[in-house]
């Protein structure tokens, strides 16, 4: 063993202590991301989209439901990625990714319900996550400011 490095049991493997570190770090990361609301919301969104989506018709599923779908799951993974990321241009970027998802999931809610795939129930239920998720997305994205330099 390495001179200052002491071996953890947890389970069958004996971790060093970097590696648990490292682990606990990738954790924290990982509560800090769960605990942002607007990624929260956005999940929640992708969930009921995919609940209504999965009981349509193929034809339905294969054109607009495929596309809903993924722009949906889109938001809170760009949010995943711009949380994961360093610089706050990266962040930026990531988060005008993701509101540019967010107003991809719109218009193909409005083509879903024009179409008569939604019914007036579920796009009250998915409207109040868009007025809630559309704000909430602003706000975080105007929270990467550059650092001041004097």
């Amino acid at each position: 063993m390495k001179k200052g490095i002491r071996n953890l049991e947890l389970g069958t493997r004996n971790w060093e202590l970097r590696d648990w570190q490292a682990f606990c770090h990738i954790i924290s990361m990982f509560k800090k991301l769960i605990n942002i609301e607007v990624f929260i919301l956005s999940e929640d969104l992708s969930n009921i989209i995919w609940k209504i989506v999965k009981n349509w018709n193929y034809f339905e599923r294969d054109t607009l439901g495929k596309q809903l779908v993924r722009s949906v799951d889109s938001i809170s993974a760009n949010l995943a990625e711009c949380h994961g990321r360093y610089h706050y241009k990266d962040k930026k970027k990531f988060g005008y990714y993701a509101r540019g998802s967010f107003e991809e999931t719109k218009s193909w809610l409005r083509k879903c319900y024009q179409r008569n795939l939604l019914s007036e129930n579920q796009m009250k239920e998915i409207s109040k996550h868009i007025h809630t998720i559309g704000p909430k997305l602003n706000r975080l994205i105007n929270t990467f400011k550059s650092p001041n330099i004097s």
